[in-house]
């Protein structure tokens, strides 16, 4: 996940020097970071931080989150990204969001969380809208909201975030809120393990396995599942075993060659 964001660039034609310069100088920590040169980064960030450029603060406070450069320190990494946050910066929305999640560095609040997600979601934050979909879905906080769940998995869906792919797939299996639809579950399933999320590979491979959406076929089953339990889906275990045992040894070994490949562009 981005933790800082896209580089701040100013969407005038003739922008003032002062804004030149600010988006000139968020570029140049950026590709200090991206060099591992967090201390350069930082050394660039603090300034404009304190002088309340938002996407700063929130850089900051992403460091001391993760130790990038600095000690890891979850209350002032929470103080930094508040100030973010309160800007209506959206990737400050975010990663303070996760915080309080997890509980980390502040008391543990799905509510705010919730809140802090909604912010970014709306404003196009890819990250949050999966997020929050899942939230919706199966926070034991948050009443629960399947409509809005589809529409910011939909919305996380077409930025690529896999996860949302999978989870539209399992939001048509499980019909929630939407008629069930094992076809629909499949093609979103294959979008997911395509993209490279290990539970849409998990699922897809059950499908193939129960022939739910698509035709039965064990050996195209094994590859996604072993693609699966390699990217560490829980979910691949329920049907690994059974499918293992159906398949001779030579199906079992074409199964692991074609898992080892990359890939593919459609499903195999």
């Amino acid at each position: 996940m981005n933790l800082f964001g896209n580089v701040i660039r100013s969407s005038a034609q003739d922008p003032a020097p002062e804004q030149t310069t600010v988006a000139e100088r968020m570029e140049e920590a950026y590709k200090a970071a991206e060099l591992g040169d967090y201390p350069t980064a930082l050394a660039i960030w603090g300034p404009l931080a304190h002088a309340g450029v938002a996407r700063a603060q929130n850089n900051i406070g992403a460091c001391f989150a993760e130790g990038l450069g600095v000690e890891m320190d979850k209350p002032l990494a929470a103080k930094w990204l508040a100030l973010s946050a309160s800007a209506s910066d959206p990737v400050g929305q975010r990663n303070l969001a996760s915080l309080y999640f997890k509980g980390e560095g502040v008391e543990q609040d799905d509510v705010r969380a919730a809140e802090l997600y909604r912010g970014a979601a709306q404003a196009g934050d890819g990250p949050s809208q999966d997020m929050l979909s899942w939230i919706l879905l199966e926070s034991d906080v948050i009443e629960s909201d399947h409509a809005e769940a589809l529409r910011w998995a939909l919305a996380a869906a077409k930025q690529g975030i896999a996860s949302s792919m999978t989870r539209v797939g399992m939001i048509y299996h499980n019909a929630l809120g939407v008629e069930r639809d094992p076809r629909a579950a499949v093609e979103w399933w294959q979008r997911g393990a395509l993209a490279g999320d290990a539970d849409g590979q998990a699922m897809l491979g059950a499908a193939y396995h129960l022939g739910s959406g698509v035709p039965t076929d064990r050996l195209t089953a094994f590859v996604w599942l072993l693609r699966a339990r390699a990217g560490r889906s829980n979910l691949a275990a329920r049907f690994f075993a059974t499918v293992e045992a159906a398949l001779s040894e030579e199906e079992i070994a074409e199964a692991e060659y074609r898992a080892a490949q990359p890939l593919p562009q459609s499903s195999p």
